[in-house]
């Protein structure tokens, strides 16, 4: 059963069994113990959020405060179960008994589950949001003492014994608990959601119970069957509800529902601690009491005195944070490096610098907002991945840098494969699970520089040639220096390029293998560098991508090879122009409006164009493809798959994608000669797609033997060297115009 539908179902089986128990309690009544209501129901009330609980621990992994809550909550319910068994067979408990292990570890597990989320945050929140938690939770305390103060005159009053010890920890965990969610609660402000106050409600529900239940056993009115027996349960099941909707939204970010004013909680607080002292004053309180409410009046007057100082303090921490991840921003690192490196200049560090890979394409696809919800998970991630002492900063967008301090070279390069190994695993985002990668550059400290401005410029050398060669990661060598400059060189090559229209296009026809006919071309880019002259794309195309530039070069070639389809059009050549199109283009939701108004301002129909596009966007993102085509094949442009059979990938898309053409890729055309398997596997191939009622074009045909071939066996069209290598337009005229018109006699005459 899928994970989300196992945590309704039990959600549901919860809220059943609490109701079925409460409705038990209200119909038998106070008196002796009932083995339906305080027996079966009592105990599957306590179960039932543990369940809950544990379901919720299995699809969040990563989240210890989760799994704690689920072991606090199977304590309670393990404890009542011994109690409950006790009861009915009329056994009277000594304190302490089994049964109180249970119930008292609850309490240490739960505030745990509180404090280290909430301790997590602790470096990255202002000194008055800790000040405010601070105050809020003495004057929780300080409050609950006073209500506990008869529990715990008698508990102090009572001979000392391992007995008492026991009784007087409940009030105390209970004055711990409260004091802990209101304290957290406070320091949230106004990130207080709707899953916060469900805990919060179980919680005051749990430790109100508790109270009742104290303040009932002593004055001896407390009876089995009342409405206090509800409240252990009532609680448990809020807060088993609060960690299911938890783990179902871990790593998304939720906006708040509640403005709650910053002063809210601190004042409230202080108001309570001054009420607690003119109590005091009048009738008898617990010195603890006393000290809670001194304490929270002291803490309230601490940011009058020293509010210069921690304003001042809160606006440099504030400064030196991201806000959306929470991490030291790209101040932080430049203010804390040279710090640490001067404090620790005889041990050897390391500076780690990563980029998400393909990041770009998750923002354009899904949205900025989905983005910055990757953001968050990655550093997360890093974190987790990272020791107390390390610095891991966010620079911007999506790289970070790390400082590994006291780290060999070997130590670094292991840290860098299990930072990428975390980010391996796939992430979910609001229903969507992406999967990306990450390139990380490594420099050492001192050996490849002093300064953290070297051994950053040292990081992003490394992490280019981790990214040029698909290692992942790469520590900093001299050599990467200048390879590092020669990027930058070609680069504003490259740009200069695009800017002063040094980019052509060539045409490839494409032979109907039927009738001779050239029916189509393939648009190929070409570089007319000034100083190397021809440049093919398998030189320049890896850094169009790497630099970001592969829309604009794909503008390019869509508007020059339009614009001579317009030509061929006017001269009444009725030629089907191919275009290549990357991932990273067809991701682009405005794309299939720019090239309806391409073709529109030229007068073309949509079926002059054929879009080429690869097996791995394909398969990347289906539904995403799926839409994407359908759409542009709505408008009439045509789709062909390219480099078909190069890659590993199922053959289902191509009954559910809307494609009108395969290009089995050239690998296999080049093989076929003295090969029987791959032959055979072009001719299954041919009948594949004309089964599938698609066009077969086979790509890289050489020689005359595999064009006649693929004649023989129904190939559809032939594109190669055999045929033509790609040629500018006005040479593929002259081809074109040399060329016998319909059925051809032998062989084409190869340019």
């Amino acid at each position: 059963m899928p994970l989300r539908r196992e945590s309704l179902w039990l959600n549901w089986i919860l809220g059943g069994v609490l109701a079925a128990f409460l409705v038990g309690l209200i119909f038998r009544g106070p008196g002796d113990f009932n083995p339906l209501v305080d027996g079966g129901l009592g105990l599957a009330a306590m179960w039932a959020p543990v369940a809950v609980c544990w379901a919720a621990a299995r699809r969040a992994t990563n989240r210890l405060d989760v799994t704690l809550v689920a072991a606090a909550v199977t304590c309670f319910a393990a404890g009542n179960t011994y109690f409950v068994l006790a009861a009915r067979d009329g056994q009277v408990l000594p304190v302490p008994s089994p049964a109180d292990i249970g119930f008292l570890s609850f309490y240490p597990l739960m505030l745990a589950a509180l404090a280290i989320p909430a301790i997590g945050q602790l470096r990255h929140v202002g000194w008055p949001v800790v000040l405010d938690g601070a105050v809020g939770s003495l004057g929780a305390g300080a409050v609950l003492a006073v209500l506990l103060n008869p529990v715990l005159v008698a508990a102090v009053s009572a001979e000392m014994s391992l007995a008492t010890t026991v009784a007087t920890a409940y009030p105390m965990f209970d004055l711990l608990l409260v004091a802990g969610f209101v304290g957290i609660g406070a320091a949230q402000g106004r990130n207080v959601g709707r899953r916060w106050t469900v805990l919060v409600l179980g919680l005051v529900t749990f430790a109100a119970t508790d109270v009742f239940y104290a303040l009932l056993q002593l004055s001896g009115t407390f009876v089995v069957g009342s409405p206090v027996d509800a409240g252990w349960a009532v609680g448990l099941a809020l807060v088993a509800f609060w960690v299911d909707g938890t783990s179902r939204s871990a790593g998304r970010i939720t906006p708040a529902v509640w403005a709650i004013p910053t002063q809210t909680v601190p004042t409230i607080a202080t108001v309570a601690a001054l009420g607690v002292l003119v109590v005091g004053s009048r009738i008898p309180v617990s010195n603890l009491a006393v000290v809670l409410a001194a304490l929270t009046l002291t803490l309230a007057a601490a940011p009058l005195v020293f509010r210069h100082r921690i304003r001042l303090a809160d606006m440099l921490l504030q400064a030196g944070t991201d806000e959306l991840t929470g991490l030291p921003n790209r101040r932080a690192l430049h203010s804390e490096v040279p710090r640490r490196l001067a404090l620790d200049s005889r041990r050897r560090s390391a500076l780690l610098l990563l980029d998400l890979d393909k990041f770009k394409e998750v923002n354009d696809t899904l949205g900025h907002d989905i983005g910055d919800l990757l953001l968050v998970q990655v550093a997360s991630r890093l974190a987790g991945r990272l020791r107390q002492a390390d610095l891991l900063a966010r620079l911007g967008g999506d790289e970070f840098a790390i400082l590994l301090s006291g780290s060999s070279p070997e130590q670094a390069v292991t840290v860098a494969e299990g930072l990428r190994s975390a980010l391996s695993e796939p992430f979910v985002l609001d229903g969507v699970t992406v999967q990306i990668g990450a390139s990380i550059g490594i420099s050492l400290y001192p050996d490849q520089g002093e300064t953290l401005g070297i051994l950053l410029r040292k990081a992003d050398m490394a992490m280019y040639t981790a990214k040029s060669t698909r290692s992942g990661h790469h520590a900093y060598r001299d050599s990467d220096n200048t390879d590092g400059d020669e990027r930058m060189r070609n680069l504003g090559r490259l740009r200069a390029g695009l800017t002063n229209d040094e980019f052509v296009v060539h045409y490839q026809p494409k032979v109907d293998l039927d009738t001779g006919e050239v029916r189509g071309v393939e648009a190929l880019v070409r570089w007319n560098h000034p100083a190397r002259g021809l440049v093919y794309p398998d030189d320049f195309i890896s850094l169009v991508e790497q630099a970001g530039l592969m829309q604009t070069m794909t503008t390019i070639v869509l508007t020059k090879a339009l614009d001579q389809a317009s030509i061929w059009h006017a001269q009444k050549r009725t030629l089907t122009v191919a275009v290549n199109i990357s991932a990273s283009c067809l991701i682009d939701l405005e794309l299939p409006d720019r090239i309806l108004s391409l073709l529109t301002e030229r007068g073309l129909s949509p079926s002059s164009l054929m879009l080429e596009i690869t097996e791995d966007f394909l398969m990347a993102d289906r539904d995403r493809a799926r839409a994407i085509l359908v759409r542009l094949r709505m408008m009439g442009i045509r789709i062909a798959v390219d480099d078909f059979g190069s890659g590993y990938s199922s053959l289902s898309y191509l009954r559910d994608l809307p494609i009108d053409e395969l290009k089995l890729d050239k690998s296999f055309i080049m093989s076929m000669a003295g090969d029987p398997r791959v032959t055979a596997l072009v001719a299954s191939t041919i009948q594949l797609a004309h089964s599938l009622d698609l066009r077969m074009v086979a790509e890289g045909v050489e020689s005359e033997a595999d064009y006649e071939y693929l004649a023989s066996h129904g190939c559809d069209v032939a594109q190669g060297l055999y045929v033509s290598r790609p040629v500018p337009a006005a040479e593929l005229e002259l081809w074109l115009a040399a060329r016998p018109s319909g059925i051809l006699d032998g062989v084409p005459e190869p340019i």
